[in-house]
C-alpha cells in the first residue's frame, strides 16, 4: 500500500544530483578525491583522527574486528536487538558472538551489567550499539573494558553527530562504524565509515579495504607511486567517488537535518506523554543526538497485540517498522541458547514510527492519536 505518511524521508535534492554529475564528468568515478574529501569531512566533524570509507558498514565492521586481532577462539560481548550485521562481523573472523541483555523498555541499549556477568576468560571485545542514536552508558562500558583489558567497537551507524559528555558517538572505544544506507541520517545508497584515534588501527583498515595492496589506483594515477605491493590478505571494501560525492553532500546538511528532528522527537515526546500504555526510550535524555529513529514500545503487551497495533496504524496510512528481530532468535543463532528476557520482550512490542525532519507537528498529532486509538480502540 501507499503511506500516507511514510516512515521516512530522503533528504536528497538537486544539490546531490549535482555532484554526481561533476564526478562523473571529472572521469575518476572509482576511490578518490572525492573518498578523500568525505573522509576528512568526517575526520572535522567527528572530532577523531581517522576516518576510513568503506563500501558499506558491514564491511566496516569487519575491518573493526580484523584491526582489533579479533580472531577464532575469541569471544565478543555483542547485543542482540540490532540490526544482524553488528553480530555477523564477529563471525567472519572466526570468533565466538555472546549475546548480552538490554538495560528495558526505557533504555534499549546495551546492559553494562550484563556485559560483566557474561565476560570469561575467552572474552576480548564488546561491540557497542548506540540504538536509534542515543548513547549507551558508555562510562560504565569503557570502565569494564579497562579492567578486563578488552577492546570496544561503537556501532554508530544510527548516531552521527551525537553525543555523549561532550564526545561524539564513535569517538569513545577504539574504533567505530557508520552506514550510509539509504535510511540512515548521511545516505548514498550503499557505503559506510571507519572511525579511530589509533594510527596503527587506521593503517590496517585502509591496508585490508583494498586487497593488501601498498598503493591504491588514485596515488599511482597522481604519480605518488608507480607499483605496488600485496603485503596481506585484504578485501574490496572500497567505497567509489560517485557515492562518496552525495556522502559530501549529505554530511554538509546533516547538522540541520539533525536540529529539525530534535523538534520532531520534543514534539513526539510531548503528544505520547498522554498515551497510556506506551513506554517512549530514552525519553529523559538529553544529549544532542541524531534520532535516527522514532521507537516506542508498548506496555504489558505481546507481539500479538502489537502486530494488530501495528496494523491498525498502517489501515489508517501511517508507515512502521520494528527494530529490531532479535538476532539470537535468528535459525543461525538459535543454537547459542541465549536467554534475553529484556531484548525479547522489547522485540516483541516496540514500534518505529515515521522519522524525518520534515514532518509537521499537525502530522505527529495525528500519528499520536492513531496509535492510541490503535491500543485503546
Amino acid at each position: 500500500m501507499e503511506y500516507q505518511i511514510p516512515l521516512f524521508q530522503l533528504n536528497f535534492g538537486e544539490e546531490e544530483i549535482q555532484a554526481v554529475t561533476e564526478t562523473i564528468r571529472s572521469k575518476w568515478i572509482s576511490t578518490g578525491p572525492k573518498c578523500e574529501e568525505l573522509e576528512q569531512l568526517f575526520v572535522e566533524m567527528m572530532q577523531v583522527k581517522h576516518a576510513v570509507s568503506v563500501s558499506n558498514c558491514t564491511d566496516a565492521l569487519h575491518l573493526a574486528c580484523l584491526t582489533c586481532g579479533l580472531q577464532p577462539g575469541d569471544e565478543v560481548l555483542c547485543p542482540s536487538l540490532t540490526f544482524a550485521a553488528s553480530v555477523n562481523c564477529v563471525r567472519y573472523v572466526g570468533a565466538t558472538p555472546v549475546f548480552c541483555d538490554i538495560v528495558g523498555p526505557g533504555h534499549i541499549n546495551i546492559d553494562p551489567e550484563d556485559i560483566k556477568r557474561k565476560i570469561t576468560a575467552k572474552t576480548k571485545a564488546i561491540v557497542v550499539v548506540h540504538m536509534a542514536g542515543f548513547p549507551a552508558m558508555m562510562d560504565e562500558i569503557m570502565t569494564i573494558a579497562r579492567e578486563y583489558h578488552l577492546k570496544v567497537i561503537e556501532d554508530a551507524c544510527h548516531g552521527p553527530l551525537s553525543e555523549y559528555k561532550g564526545k561524539k558517538l564513535g569517538t569513545i572505544g577504539d574504533v567505530a562504524t557508520f552506514s550510509f544506507f539509504s535510511n540512515k541520517n548521511i545516505s548514498t545508497g550503499e557505503g559506510g565509515m571507519l572511525i579511530t584515534n589509533s594510527d596503527e588501527v587506521a593503517e590496517k583498515a585502509r591496508l585490508l579495504r583494498s586487497h593488501g595492496m601498498t598503493t591504491m589506483s588514485y596515488q599511482r594515477a597522481k604519480g605518488h607511486a608507480t607499483a605496488y605491493d600485496i603485503v596481506e590478505l585484504g578485501y574490496n571494501f572500497r567505497m567509489d567517488d560517485i557515492r562518496a560525492s552525495i556522502g559530501c553532500v549529505q554530511m554538509r546538511k546533516l547538522q540541520e537535518d539533525l536540529e529539525k528532528r530534535i523538534r520532531v522527537r520534543n514534539k513526539y515526546v510531548n503528544e505520547l506523554a498522554e498515551v497510556k500504555g506506551v513506554v517512549v526510550p530514552f525519553a529523559d535524555n538529553k544529549e544532542f543526538v541524531s534520532n535516527y529513529i522514532m521507537p516506542i514500545v508498548l506496555v504489558d503487551s505481546t507481539k500479538e497485540k502489537r502486530d494488530r497495533v501495528r496494523d491498525a496504524i498502517h489501515q489508517a496510512g501511517i508507515q512502521t517498522s520494528n527494530h529490531y528481530p532479535a538476532i539470537h532468535k535468528f535459525s543461525i543463532y538459535k543454537d547459542y541458547g541465549a536467554l534475553l528476557p529484556q531484548t525479547e520482550y522489547v522485540a516483541d512490542n516496540e514500534i518505529t514510527l515515521p522519522m524525518y525532519a520534515a514532518l509537521t507537528d499537525e502530522q505527529i498529532e495525528f500519528i499520536v492519536r492513531i496509535v492510541d486509538r490503535a491500543i485503546h480502540g
